[in-house]
């Protein structure tokens, strides 16, 4: 478990960053600046990580990111535990939610949140715009998680498309260079 203090830093650092770089413009040059900035307070990071200027990071903490990977406008990150494996690509408005909300009998707001394991996305994903991606979940290899779809749990199969509500598989991943 990450320390508290380390963990309420990073929440900090985020904010600080956001903050400071919210007026540069999504160009790339920017965007892996940002990237940078926020790389300082992770687990790891690669290279080439580029970051949109709305993207929230909850903490920065337990994050780790490989190389070549493109968060685009709009995604909220909160969650402690999340691996982003080399050529991934977030696209807008997406959700990464590390913990899931505990039931006291009464409410579901005074216990904390639980995890369910680490958020993987393998090398080579792409998560379509306005997906919700929740702790414990693993999209493959090369595969897509379809708009608005709902990823809740580890997923097997590469070169997969995954999409619904919770995602299932629908399809295969093909190349378009023969």
């Amino acid at each position: 478990m990450i320390e508290s203090k380390k963990l309420k830093a990073s929440i900090l650092y985020s904010w600080a960053v956001r903050t400071s770089t919210c007026l540069l413009p999504n160009h790339p040059a920017f965007m892996r600046f940002r990237g940078f900035m926020y790389s300082l307070m992770m687990t790891e990071c690669g290279k080439d990580f580029q970051v949109a200027s709305t993207v929230i990071f909850n903490s920065l903490s337990g994050m780790r990111v490989g190389n070549n990977v493109y968060i685009a406008p709009n995604n909220v990150f909160v969650v402690v535990d999340i691996s982003i494996e080399d050529n991934v690509i977030l696209g807008p408005g997406s959700v990464y939610s590390g913990g899931n909300h505990q039931f006291d009998g009464n409410s579901f707001k005074n216990l904390p949140s639980k995890s369910l394991g680490p958020i993987v996305l393998k090398e080579g994903s792409w998560v379509a715009a306005n997906c919700t991606v929740t702790s414990g979940a693993v999209l493959p290899m090369h595969s897509i998680l379809a708009a608005g779809a709902v990823l809740n749990k580890v997923m097997t199969d590469e070169k997969s498309i995954y999409a619904g509500i919770p995602a299932k598989r629908i399809g295969e991943v093909k190349s378009a260079i023969n």
